[in-house]
């Protein structure tokens, strides 16, 4: 891995739902499999979140044609109920999620380090679209 620091890419969304609501969406397991994908294409058929400084999660995202696929996961480093969340992905890059509570709004910053395979604006895209499901999802509980 490269010595040079990493370029971190930050996505955002507010989300017309309380705090609650949306800590519950991002992190029940049955929430996340409707939600974690970038397009209509591609699905996340499992889900597991052990939700805790050190407890690991994982998904499966998938093109629902069976082309292609992969895991997701990582190691929590810290864990602020309906505040944030930080963790080590399985490739070392680090993630940190900041939720913040406006009335019956949260808004959503997430800062990723960005990987070397695909471009930052790809990157950048791919998260905004599984950030934006996100939104989508939750406003309708």
């Amino acid at each position: 891995m490269e010595t040079q620091a990493a370029t971190v890419i930050t996505v955002q969304t507010v989300v017309n739902a309380p705090i609650a609501t949306v800590w519950e969406s991002w992190n029940n397991p049955e929430h996340i499999t409707k939600w974690a994908f970038a397009s209509p294409e591609w699905h996340t058929p499992w889900a597991k979140n052990d939700l805790r400084v050190g407890g690991s999660f994982s998904s499966r995202m998938e093109a629902k044609d069976g082309s292609m696929g992969f895991e997701f996961g990582g190691v929590y480093d810290a864990v602020t109920t309906n505040e944030q969340i930080a963790y080590t992905m399985e490739d070392g890059r680090k993630v940190k999620i900041d939720f913040t509570a406006d009335g019956n709004s949260t808004k959503v910053v997430e800062s990723f380090d960005a990987e070397s395979e695909n471009s930052i604006e790809m990157q950048q895209a791919g998260w905004q679209a599984i950030l934006d499901n996100f939104k989508n999802y939750t406003e309708q509980l």
